[in-house]
């Protein structure tokens, strides 16, 4: 049975996206966006707690220029082809690694945020969620008055755990895995399409260049997602998107 017969035939779906997904929407990687008054710093100076605690206005106003450079950016016929798939298929579940939310904005429903969400903010200390972007750099959170940060993951932080063992979970019963635009580099996420494997699904990477897990793949796409998946989903279903 080929790829498009298999997501025909697909109950259970899942999907894990990394930032080259995010790229083709012209979201910088973590790393290209140190650029301009940024250029100077390593993000690793930028995304720990240590950093945090030590210059908590330089990563606010960090954050908040790559927010923005993450609102010019629109989700692209990839992004928009997953949202399509979902409604085809009768269970979908997408796995990101990415932090921009254009996931939900192309319309995918079933979505797991590893790394957090970097258009949410959160209290430092109690880990209360707020709202609203106060104009202060960085802001005190309304009920304790700690700084309110990022909700996102830095270095020297664990991921989630309801997230990452989600992820896993999810594994067990997919019929097919699609592992598009992440590098199966960073741990523990990148053992998900391997876990996969080796539990049953068939196993896809979409992506232009090689990864750890290329090898391992049942099928290798070398292209961006913005065009394998629209022509996946037209051969699959007869819709573009």
């Amino acid at each position: 049975m080929n790829l498009i017969e298999r997501l025909k035939a697909a109950k259970h779906l899942v999907v894990f996206t990394g930032a080259g997904m995010s790229a083709e929407s012209g979201v910088p990687t973590f790393r290209d966006a140190q650029t301009g008054l940024w250029a100077q710093f390593r993000p690793e100076d930028l995304a720990t707690p240590q950093a945090f605690a030590a210059h908590p206005s330089r990563v606010w106003d960090w954050y908040a220029w790559r927010r923005g450079l993450v609102q010019k950016a629109a989700p692209h016929e990839g992004h928009i082809a997953l949202a399509e798939l979902e409604m085809k298929i009768p269970k979908m579940t997408l796995i990101t690694q990415n932090v921009d939310g254009l996931h939900h904005r192309a319309g995918s429903r079933t979505v797991i945020e590893l790394h957090g969400n970097i258009t949410r903010i959160r209290c430092s200390e109690c880990g209360e969620p707020c709202e609203e972007f106060p104009d202060h750099s960085p802001p005190p959170c309304p009920l304790c008055g700690a700084y309110l940060r990022p909700d996102v993951v830095w270095f020297g932080e664990s991921l989630p755990r309801e997230a990452l063992e989600a992820s896993f979970r999810v594994c067990e019963t997919a019929d097919v895995f699609l592992s598009i635009g992440t590098s199966t580099l960073v741990q523990p996420a990148a053992m998900l399409p391997f876990k996969a494997r080796e539990l049953g699904a068939f196993t896809v990477e979409i992506n232009p260049e090689p990864t750890p897990f290329s090898a391992s793949a049942h099928l290798v796409l070398r292209e961006p997602a913005r065009l394998a998946l629209p022509r996946l989903l037209l051969e699959a279903f007869g819709q573009p998107a």
